[in-house]
Parts: C-alpha cells; structure tokens; sequence
C-alpha cells in the first residue's frame, strides 16, 4: 500500500478515535462538572483509552499472544463500553438539543444550574446504561454457545439425505481473547451432536499461523460421517490466507476454494461447494469468489449445497441454481443497535431466509470479534437438519 494511502488512512482512524474519545469527555466529563480531583482522573483515563487503540493495533503486530492477550482483554472491553456510552450518548444530545431550540424559540433565560442538572441527569443515565449494556454482553458472550436447531426443506433432496445433519460454525475468531480452551469445548459438543458433515465458513482466525497453530490444533478431532469442510472469511486474508488453507489440510479439514465435491449416501448424490471470500480478490493469487469454477460441469439434477462467507453472495448464488447457501459474517449485528446497519452492507443479517429458489441460512457466529460482548444476538453452533421440499 503506498505511504499516502497508509497515511491517509492513519489520520482518518485516528481522528476518529480522537473525536469520539473527545465527545465523551465533553458530555461526560466536562458537562458534568466533576470535583476537579475526579475532573482530572477521568480526563487522563479518557486520553489513556485514546491512546490505547492505535497502541493496541501496533501491539497486536508485535507482542506475542501471552503478552498480548491481557492488553486486547481491556481494549477491547472499553471499545464495547466506548461504543455503547456513543450510541446512548446520541439520543440524549437529541432530548438536549429539542430542550435548547424551545428555549430559545420562546426567548427563556439561560438557566445555569438547570444546564448544569440536565447534564449531570443525562451523563448519569447515560453512564449507568451503557455500563448495564456492557455488562450484558460481557455475560451473554461467556456463556457456553448455544446450539441452534435449524430445519430446512430442499426440493429434489434424494431421500438418502432425509435427515442429513450439518453442523455449521463460524466466525470463531481465534485471536487474542479467544484460545484453545474454547475450541477444545467447541470440538467436543460439535461431535457429540453425532454430525454427517461439519462446514466451517470463515473467519476461523484472527493472526497468523505461527501464533494460533496451537490454539487451533483441536479442530484435528472433529469427526463427521461426510468429513470437514472449510472457507475463506475476509480475516483469514488479514490473517496469512495461504498459510492458513494449508495448516487445516495438515489438520484434516478439507478446504473449498472455489471448487466442488459430491457427497455419496445409499447410492444417491449431493452436491457441496465452496467459494473465496470476496476479500480474496484484493490479495491476487488467484483468490477471490469464483462461482462459476465452483458449479463448472455439476449434474443439475444434484441440489447444491454452497459456503460462501458472506451473505451478500446468494444474490449470484441464486442466479446459478444454488439450492441452499451457508453464510456467516455478519455476527447477526453482535451488538445492538449495530444489527440495525448491517443490511446497509449485507441483504440478510441472521437466520433463514429465501431469494427466488435459494435458501440462504446465516448463522450469528460461534465466537465474536472484537468486544468480547454479544447484546441481543447469542453466539450459535448451527445444527441443521436437510428435509425434503
């Protein structure tokens, strides 16, 4: 990336750091009017957070991941918390801003201890809530993953497939808050659902191989009837994209990209495809979506099963006879009211849904990124159940 564009893009990430640590001093330090002693201690808590974020992201390239892991623990929390007290913040300014307009269109005198109330009323309910929130997500995303009962109909499945179990997972994020303990606990309840075949669809990783081998090593020990199946997320590119495809083939687990199996039970066929993270495309190599190598020759008589990251693919998926599409990505929004921008981005946030002849089901995700929160939409091991249509 050339050094305009990398300096470009540090100024912006950091204004925008900046202005947001700013606004929350201002609304809930300053507006406030805190006791100058406590005026003080939050001031320099709030340009230490601020700090903290371009710091964390150059640590992230070169602290190994023991040392690491406690650093990301709090900046990723305060990131959560950060964002929760902004998204509160802003409906507050709003009740403020409407209160000042009345005052002003009715000639009201400027009352200072009614200014100084308002804040201090606002600052506090906004500071309680966002730590209520924080909270919240901080237990929901703790909690043990929650498998997901998810029953689909297919027309022209071959009965042999009546039944056939897929255990999705995706969007684990392996990185510095998640480690080995939770896949080991991921490996061992995604084999005891007894699963025909396990499908990863991306964004297993956040680092490189060198850091995470050991932390991904239990996935060697899944076991499904049809085996383990896996593609590229966008963070598996962020992350040393070839390094990871071979790393799970050493561990057994099959990578698609862009190419297509057919999967045999009792004599009769389905097929399953996958493809590249759009992401991909950026990197060369030859990575990137590629549908039409993925489909090139099957039998059309076969459904077709396809792993694609990100939901915004069904929309070629269904133009080329795909009968049910996998997707992740999207953590179903992970925090609220996050969820409500995500179709800005993607069609389909979470859940079944269809698009002309294609099924698409999007999973919340297995793990989380960043904050370690879930609000409003739990982590999920997707244990899906093919019926025939």
């Amino acid at each position: 990336m050339p050094i305009a564009r990398i300096v470009m893009f540090l100024g912006v990430v950091l204004s925008v750091v900046g202005g947001i640590h700013y606004y929350l001093w201002a609304r809930l330090v300053r507006d406030v009017a805190w006791p100058a002693p406590m005026h003080t201690a939050l001031t320099v808590l709030l340009i230490a957070l601020a700090v903290l974020i371009p710091a964390g992201a150059i640590a992230s390239r070169r602290l190994p991941r023991d040392l690491l892991s406690p650093i990301m623990w709090v900046l990723y929390t305060w990131m959560g918390l950060m964002f929760f007290l902004f998204v509160l913040l802003i409906p507050a300014d709003l009740v403020r801003g409407v209160g000042w307009l009345i005052d002003l269109i009715s000639g009201a005198p400027v009352d200072p201890e009614r200014r100084l109330l308002l804040a201090r009323i606002f600052g506090g309910v906004v500071g309680i809530g966002a730590f209520l929130m924080a909270g919240l997500g901080l237990l929901t995303a703790a909690r043990k993953v929650a498998i997901k009962p998810v029953q689909v109909a297919l027309r022209g499945l071959p009965e042999a497939f009546a039944g056939f179990r897929i255990i999705q997972l995706t969007d684990v994020h392996v990185g510095p808050t998640i480690g080995r303990r939770f896949i080991e606990d991921l490996v061992a309840r995604t084999n005891a659902l007894g699963p025909d075949l396990i499908v990863i669809t991306g964004d297993l990783v956040d680092g490189s191989v060198t850091e995470l081998a050991p932390h991904v090593e239990p996935l060697r020990h899944l076991q499904a009837r049809h085996g383990v199946y896996f593609v590229t997320g966008n963070h598996e590119y962020f992350s040393g994209a070839d390094a990871w495809v071979a790393h799970l083939r050493d561990l057994g687990v099959r990578v698609l990209r862009n190419e297509r199996v057919t999967l045999e039970q009792d004599g009769q066929h389905l097929d399953l495809a996958g493809v590249d993270d759009p992401t991909g495309a950026r990197f060369g190599a030859g990575h990137g979506t590629n549908l039409p190598r993925a489909l090139a020759g099957r039998d059309r008589t076969r459904p077709v099963i396809l792993l694609a990251h990100q939901p915004r693919t069904a929309i070629e998926a269904a133009e080329h006879g795909v009968d049910l599409q996998l997707s992740g990505h999207t953590h179903g929004g992970q925090l609220f009211p996050f969820n409500l921008l995500v179709p800005l981005q993607q069609p389909f946030v979470a859940g079944l849904h269809r698009l002309r002849e294609l099924t698409i089901y999007v999973s919340t995700g297995t793990g989380y990124w960043g904050p370690p929160m879930r609000l409003g939409v739990p982590a999920e091991i997707s244990n899906i159940t093919l019926q025939v249509g």
